[in-house]
């Protein structure tokens, strides 16, 4: 299988108003959307929309609903026109683990033969909201160094205000990943850094319970990470910026990278 478990650690730096630095380690799956019907019928802890010890839902991503995120990402690509001849999807992401999961940042690549040819990034909120930022370009898939940005279109964290951008990089050689989105408010002023890296290994049933030894309560300490490392931006100062609720998910495209 090309499905693999990524060992990671994330790390968050705030430099404006204030500094503010926060690191934990976490799993996550490097997931072949082709292949996750053969992983669930292969390990009886792995089920593919249904409970397990670990799952992947299909409704946690794309369009959320009754369907696949293999019909999402086809549509989004026949829709901004990028082309292909043999697609491999694949998602970095949380699996649920007893049924649950907070995954702020989902990101499915997709291939095309021996091209990287598309990238979108799932960002979700702690109130259920997402939005989808697509990329489109050409790279090598087994390594590529890649740099891209945009506005800033969907409300993250209270404490910082929509009028802001994006600057994205994506790197990926032999084995290792190093993921990297720094945030600039509109004096192109650098407000924080976000980064995943690590490294990947095979996915199989000694790793899997790796992961969960590795970090057994994931969503959960994903959320209440959130909310405490909430509680100590409060306490230095935080200005606190009201959202807009979304009445539905939403898609852009970014252009190319």
């Amino acid at each position: 299988m090309t499905s693999q478990i990524l060992l990671s650690s994330i790390v968050h730096k705030r430099f404006i108003p204030f500094k503010h630095n926060l690191k934990y380690k976490v799993p996550s799956l490097y997931l072949n959307i082709d292949e996750l019907n053969k992983i669930g019928k292969k390990y009886n802890f792995f089920s593919i929309n249904g409970f397990n010890l670990f799952s992947f839902y299909d409704c946690d991503h794309g369009y959320r609903d009754q369907r696949s995120i293999k019909t999402f990402v086809i549509e989004s690509l026949s829709k901004y026109k990028i082309k292909y001849q043999n697609l491999k999807i694949m998602i970095l992401c949380f699996p649920r683990i007893l049924g649950y999961v907070f995954d702020p940042l989902s990101i499915i690549y997709c291939f095309d033969n021996n091209k990287l040819i598309s990238i979108l990034y799932e960002v979700k909120n702690t109130t259920n909201e997402q939005h989808t930022y697509i990329f489109k370009g050409e790279a090598d898939s087994e390594e590529f160094k890649l740099s891209h940005e945009c506005a800033k279109q969907f409300y993250v964290s209270p404490f910082i205000e929509m009028e802001a951008y994006y600057k994205f990089f994506n790197n990926m050689f032999k084995n290792q990943i190093n993921i990297n989105i720094d945030l600039f408010d509109k004096d192109n002023k650098k407000v924080l850094t976000a980064s995943q890296y690590g490294k990947f290994i095979e996915f199989n049933s000694k790793n899997m319970f790796k992961f969960i030894s590795y970090n057994p309560l994931l969503g959960f300490k994903v959320m209440f990470g959130i909310l405490y490392e909430a509680l100590k931006i409060i306490f230095k100062g935080g200005k606190y910026y009201a959202r807009k609720k979304k009445p539905n998910d939403t898609v852009s495209f970014e252009g190319s990278f």
